[in-house]
């Protein structure tokens, strides 16, 4: 049996062997941003790669989302497979225009002639000490704009094999990635090449009885800290990592709401207008007669982001994710 040689390494460090093994594999892959060429990107993604493979590959750009946008879109119109930085989340919305009249609608409009084999990283989320527009959780738009897909990571496996399978995508890709879980490190195969397939497919990250939390990104750790410190409760939770959000697992998700009979839907979006809402009604049509208690969900408040002293009170934390939980169990018994 051959041992494989695990490695420490940072979600940051994964998403770059991602991008220079993509680059390396495929001369179509280009890279473009604000800073990613010789700066290296501002969370340093892109460090190195314009050293090692030219700046016609991996590129500045000016400080245009829309013209960064459009740009990708005539690259991938033209056989390349571009990947676009944007800086920040919030950064992101002048792009929008590109992003739903000619991105998203590219491939029905040609009637599948023209894939647009485009990835749009995005740094997204809170808990980093940012201030407003360089902390959004900005999800819902492109879960609710047809055509995209989306996918965010929430280990250091993920990074690397979500982002590698985004690259090989015809279709284009949101691919949002957790600001805060940058730093965060985990042992690794760094010469395992294969990327995350089936694509679309959620995971059980942790089993338990009593209710399953179901969860995305940077809201992950959160929920499995929250997990170990139900036990204490005598609850045992299950933790459910969507990873993608379009396309939807219905059938990982759903089979664990049906052997918990209970749910709480957990991210740093708001509630209102949220993926949560979208997720819970999912998980009722097709598990209502398994459920104990209604869906319940625990989000960021329904605020334009806070200043960094109050962003631990907005942000999903362990003790509203028990007690949460805690409602599922008082429904359950009324």
């Amino acid at each position: 049996m051959t041992t494989v040689a695990l490695k420490p390494a940072t979600f940051a460090q994964a998403l770059t062997r991602a991008l220079r093994d993509a680059l390396a594999d495929d001369p179509s892959v280009h890279i473009l941003g604000e800073d990613v060429g010789t700066l290296g990107g501002v969370f340093r993604i892109t460090d190195g790669l314009a050293a090692e493979f030219g700046d016609h590959r991996c590129f500045d750009t000016p400080l245009a989302e829309a013209g960064i946008l459009g740009t990708a879109v005539g690259m991938a119109m033209y056989g390349l497979r571009p990947v676009v930085e944007m800086q920040f989340d919030a950064f992101a919305y002048p792009a929008f225009e590109q992003l739903a009249s000619h991105v998203a609608k590219m491939r029905n409009r040609t009637r599948g002639t023209m894939p647009l084999p485009l990835t749009i990283r995005i740094p997204y989320g809170g808990g980093i000490g940012g201030v407003e527009h360089h902390s959004d959780s900005s999800e819902a738009y492109y879960m609710a704009t047809p055509g995209l897909h989306v996918v965010t990571p929430a280990t250091v496996a993920d990074a690397y094999g979500l982002l590698r399978a985004a690259i090989a995508s015809d279709d284009p890709v949101v691919f949002l990635e957790p600001k805060r879980l940058y730093w965060s490190k985990d042992s690794w195969n760094p010469d395992d090449p294969t990327p995350v397939e089936p694509a679309g497919r959620a995971v059980v990250r942790r089993t338990g009885r009593s209710a399953t939390l179901i969860t995305y990104g940077p809201s992950l750790p959160v929920c499995l800290e929250a997990a170990e410190a139900a036990r204490e409760e005598g609850w045992d939770l299950e933790v459910v990592d969507l990873r993608s959000l379009v396309p939807f697992d219905d059938e990982t998700v759903c089979a664990s709401v049906r052997r918990t009979g209970r749910a709480v839907v957990v991210h740093e979006s708001g509630s209102f207008g949220g993926p949560g809402g979208e997720i819970a009604a999912r998980v009722t049509e097709r598990c209502f007669h398994y459920l104990e208690a209604p869906v319940l969900r625990v989000a960021g408040f329904d605020i334009p982001y806070p200043p960094p002293m109050l962003e631990r009170h907005h942000l999903p934390g362990v003790d509203r994710i028990l007690d949460a939980v805690a409602r599922l169990q008082w429904e359950a018994e009324s």
